[in-house]
């Protein structure tokens, strides 16, 4: 009883350390909102007026920080979009490089910051928004 008692127990503590590198991963996944933008583009230059200035002392921003791309040129070989980008802007999200979601297209800001915070909430993305009316 006593060894079955000791390799549980020695069990546990092996599973603890795993566990919490798991965790400390997810926690620490590298999170980007990536802005395909391309010259001329006049609801990338809306969006640049209306969200730009604010977005990363926004507790979106910080969360997920602004990379912008332009699509007129090579697509960086860290990113891994999982379709085309047809349409600007978009905004990509990506985790450790990897496309999770995406918004196409700027709906004006009430509806990027509702659409890009369901975005993080469904990665398990932790940010605080204090916005009042």
């Amino acid at each position: 009883m006593f060894k079955r008692l000791t390799t549980s127990f020695l069990a546990m503590l092996l599973a603890l350390p795993v566990a919490l590198v798991l965790s400390m991963h997810a926690a620490y996944a590298e999170t980007t909102l990536v802005m395909a933008e391309e010259p001329g583009c006049i609801w990338c230059a809306r969006w640049n007026a209306e969200i730009a200035p604010i977005y990363p002392k926004t507790p979106e921003g910080q969360a997920a920080p602004l990379r912008r791309v332009n699509i007129s040129e090579p697509i960086p070989e860290d990113i891994a979009f999982a379709r085309r980008v047809n349409f600007t802007p978009t905004f990509v999200l990506l985790v450790d490089g990897v496309e999770r979601s995406r918004i196409e297209g700027y709906p004006a800001g009430d509806f990027f910051w509702g659409l890009l915070g369901q975005m993080l909430e469904k990665e398990g993305i932790v940010f605080e928004v204090k916005r009042g009316k």
